[in-house]
């Protein structure tokens, strides 16, 4: 499993589309441990790339702050699913609480 958090300054950015970088994280579903960690920067903003370039670096979850529905439905039909309302912290803390069943979600923080 590879999970994506669009970061900023270390920490989750809240704005899906306009982040800095993405922090993947590989995950072993079997042991629940994090396998690696890599920051990649995010490409220039362009509607309806992201979906394509995180499915091809083999990303199959999203945690966000926010998203809007038409881009978390072009995440779903590269069978990436999302998660949206996370809270604006670490991916080490984020993955830990994701993994433990812990991940607490508030509402989506974009609107469109």
């Amino acid at each position: 499993m590879k999970i994506a958090i669009p970061t900023a300054d270390g920490k989750l950015n809240m704005h899906f589309g306009h982040c800095a970088a993405f922090t993947l994280v590989e995950v072993d579903p079997a042991t629940i441990t994090i396998t690696a960690t890599t920051e990649i920067d995010a490409p220039p903003h362009e509607p309806g790339l992201l979906p394509k370039f995180l499915g091809e670096r083999g990303v199959n979850l999203i945690i966000a702050g926010g998203m809007g529905q038409r881009a978390q439905s072009l995440f779903n039909a590269q069978n990436i699913d999302v998660i949206v309302g996370a809270p604006s912290e670490t991916p080490e803390k984020l993955i830990a609480a994701y993994l433990s069943g812990s991940l607490e979600t508030g509402t989506n923080a974009c609107d469109h």
